[in-house]
């Protein structure tokens, strides 16, 4: 387990729903990752770099609404800027699940709470 925190801590963190809506290879990252643009409605377009290429094609991803944290500080990351941090959680192989809604649903840029 982690560093407890506060609540004020975690209050700072903004979790969104997003759908992503381009794919694209990553050849210049270290590890397999691929670059999203993700639609997070009414909060703007956001692009993040995420190493999720064990368990999913580009295909699987594009359409796909996910959760993400949007107000990290811009990361570079080669040539490329990540812009929020796609949330996952590592299997018992190591590879990332994403974090997803059920359906397709929800309204780009609702926070979760």
């Amino acid at each position: 387990m982690k560093e407890e925190i506060t609540f004020d801590d975690f209050s700072k963190v903004d979790f969104r729903i997003g759908t992503i809506t381009e794919v694209e290879d990553f050849p210049q990252a270290r590890k397999p990752a691929y670059k999203l643009t993700i639609d997070f409605g009414a909060l703007g377009i956001k692009k993040s770099s995420a190493q999720i290429k064990d368990l999913y094609t580009k295909e699987d991803l594009l359409n796909k609404q996910i959760v993400a944290i949007i107000n990290f500080k811009k990361k570079q990351i080669a040539n490329f800027f990540s812009e929020c941090l796609v949330l996952g959680i590592a299997n018992s192989k190591n590879e990332i699940v994403l974090l997803q809604s059920s359906s397709n649903q929800i309204k780009n840029g609702e926070q979760v709470s």
